[in-house]
């Protein structure tokens, strides 16, 4: 990959993925995977889980970007994952709105600093 940049992966709705798809984010890689899942009603968590994880492992993937409401359902994969690349980013969806208490990165993040620090 000398030369280009890093992907971006997106875990999300139909809406979610097709915005992102439109803005030019698909991508497959030489094993002809995608960098994206669209996560429908009768989508498995195990298959949620199993692709958040193959994302983490590809080393073309820079920033992961999950549905809240999707990071919810396999939050302890993504409280698990330390690394700081690939990023794991949680977007709002159409149907379910942004909360921060629930972003476990943020908490982190904010972990790291004290009020002091922006002053």
């Amino acid at each position: 990959m000398a030369g280009r940049g890093k992907l971006i992966a997106v875990i999300g709705d139909e809406d979610t993925c097709t915005g992102f798809l439109l803005g030019g984010i698909g991508e497959l890689n030489k094993n002809r995977k995608p960098n994206f899942l669209v996560v429908e009603k009768d989508t498995s968590i195990a298959e949620i889980e199993e692709t958040f994880k193959s994302f983490l492992a590809r080393s073309d993937i820079g920033i992961i970007l999950i549905n809240q409401f999707i990071a919810e359902m396999i939050r302890h994969a993504i409280d698990g994952h330390m690394q700081s690349i690939p990023a794991v980013l949680e977007i709002p969806s159409k149907e379910h709105p942004y909360d921060a208490a629930k972003d476990s990165i943020l908490r982190r993040a904010k972990g790291m600093f004290c009020a002091e620090d922006f002053r």
